[in-house]
C-alpha cells in the first residue's frame, strides 16, 4: 500500500496534480504535514541567515540584486554586458552560482569586476548560508552594487531568500509564451521581469503582448523590460531602472542613519 502523501487532484484519468495539498509537492512516504513542517524548518533557518546578509549589505551601503532565471536565458550575458557599461560610473561585484565549473565568474572577471564563484553540486539553487560566506571574501564598496546570479533553474531559488533588495527575473523569447503560468513562483516575487534575446523575436514569432499578458497574471507588479543584450537593445532602460533603484535605496539608508541619529540627540 502506498503512505499517505496526500493524493493528487485529479483532473481525470491523464491529468493528476500534485501541486494542490498544503505542501504543494509530493515526496515519496512521507504526508503533507510532515512536508510542511520541513519547508518551513529549512526555510527558517535560511531566513535567519538571510537577515544577516541584509544586515550586511545594508551597513555597507550595497545594493544587492538576486538574478533568476532558467538555464540559457542570458544572465550572464546580460550581466557581463552591464559591468561594461557601469564600469568607472557605480562599484560592482558579483556572485556566481552554478552546479559545477566556474566558466561565468571567469567571464565576469574579465569585465574587471570581482567574482566569487559557489558550485553548489546537485544542489539546484543558492541559500543564504552560502551567500553569506561569499561575503566575507568579496570587497563590497560603499555605494555599489552587487549582482548575485542564482543557479539557472525556475523552480528551486524562488523558495530561498538570500538577503537581497531587489528580484529579477529574467526571461528569454526563446522559452516559450507560457512559462509564467508553467513556472508561477519564480515570477510572482520579482520587482522586475526582463524578457531576453528580444531580437530574435523576428525570427520565433513570438507573441509578446500574450508573454507580456501572462507575466503579468502572475506577477501584476512587477516592472516588465526587454533586452537584446547582445545588440544592445533596451540596455539603457535597464541601467536606468538599475540606477534608480541604487539611488532610491541609498536615499533610504540616509534617511534611517538620520532618523537614528535624530533619536539618540534627542535621548541626550
Amino acid at each position: 500500500m502506498h503512505a499517505d502523501n496526500g493524493p493528487a487532484h485529479t483532473h481525470g484519468p491523464d491529468h493528476h496534480d500534485y501541486g494542490t495539498g498544503p505542501a504543494r509537492s509530493h515526496a515519496p512516504g512521507l504526508t503533507q504535514a510532515r512536508m510542511v513542517e520541513i519547508e518551513r524548518n529549512i526555510l527558517s533557518k535560511n531566513d535567519a541567515y538571510a537577515d544577516q546578509n541584509r544586515e550586511t549589505l545594508s551597513r555597507r551601503g550595497v545594493l544587492a540584486l538576486n538574478l533568476l532565471a532558467g538555464p540559457g536565458a542570458g544572465k550572464t550575458t546580460l550581466l557581463v554586458e552591464t559591468l561594461k557599461l557601469l564600469h568607472g560610473a557605480i562599484p560592482a561585484a558579483v556572485i556566481e552560482g552554478d552546479q559545477q565549473t566556474s566558466n561565468d565568474a571567469e567571464r565576469i572577471r574579465a569585465t574587471g569586476v570581482r567574482a566569487v564563484q559557489i558550485n553548489t553540486g546537485k544542489g539546484c539553487h543558492l541559500d543564504a548560508h552560502q551567500v553569506g560566506h561569499a561575503l566575507e571574501h568579496l570587497p563590497l564598496p560603499p555605494g555599489g552594487v552587487l549582482f548575485v546570479e542564482n543557479v539557472g533553474n525556475l523552480v528551486c531559488p524562488a523558495a530561498f531568500d538570500l538577503g537581497e533588495q531587489l528580484r529579477v527575473t529574467l526571461l528569454s523569447v526563446t522559452e516559450g509564451e507560457d512559462k509564467p503560468l508553467k513556472y508561477p513562483d519564480i515570477f510572482q516575487n520579482a520587482d522586475l521581469v526582463i524578457l531576453t534575446k528580444t531580437d530574435l523575436v523576428p525570427y520565433l514569432g513570438t507573441d509578446m503582448a500574450l508573454l507580456e499578458a501572462n507575466v503579468r497574471r502572475v506577477a501584476p507588479k512587477a516592472r516588465i523590460l526587454h533586452t537584446g543584450a547582445r545588440t544592445g537593445a533596451g540596455m539603457d532602460t535597464w541601467l536606468d531602472w538599475l540606477k534608480t533603484e541604487r539611488s532610491s535605496w541609498l536615499a533610504d539608508l540616509a534617511a534611517q542613519a538620520e532618523a537614528r541619529a535624530a533619536t539618540l540627540r534627542a535621548a541626550g
